[in-house]
């Protein structure tokens, strides 16, 4: 199967793993099927690009690489959508806004992607009372408690 993608052309996704969000992602209810791309040269940064409509693809990235205290509890709506049953079964992702220079970049650390790696499944779940931003900067440490 061949989609058209916002960065990488068109292309054949057989191979790739195919995620599936049930509830789509908030304010894209509808888009349920995503792919994850590389971004040629930089291996901490994928494209999260939706397979029905090539114009929805977010950047994404390992939150830990960033912050690696970084930590928060899963809802259990989460989990048992997801049916996600231990902590070998999860991948985190969060979505950033890439800027220059890149240190300038922002990760959205209050809505993270949780991805169940064994029935390929995921949420991006919004994390209530959180002392993480929704635009961290990249280059920056966050400072616990402050918003």
């Amino acid at each position: 199967m061949s989609i058209q993608t916002k960065f990488h052309g068109e292309l054949d996704i057989e191979a790739l793993k195919q995620w599936t969000f049930p509830n789509g992602l908030p304010g894209l209810e509808d888009e349920k099927q995503f792919v994850l791309l590389p971004i040629d040269g930089n291996d901490s940064i994928q494209v999260m690009q939706s397979v029905n409509n090539s114009t929805i693809a977010l950047i994404v990235s390992n939150p830990y690489t960033i912050l690696s205290d970084y930590s928060f509890e899963i809802d259990e709506p989460t989990l048992n959508l997801l049916k996600i049953k231990s902590q070998e079964e999860l991948m985190v992702l969060a979505v950033m806004t890439l800027k220059q220079p890149i240190k300038s970049s922002t990760m959205n650390l209050q809505a993270p992607l949780i991805f169940n790696i064994v029935n390929q499944t995921a949420k991006q779940m919004i994390i209530n009372d959180s002392q993480y931003s929704l635009r961290h900067p990249i280059g920056q440490p966050v400072e616990k408690g402050a918003h």
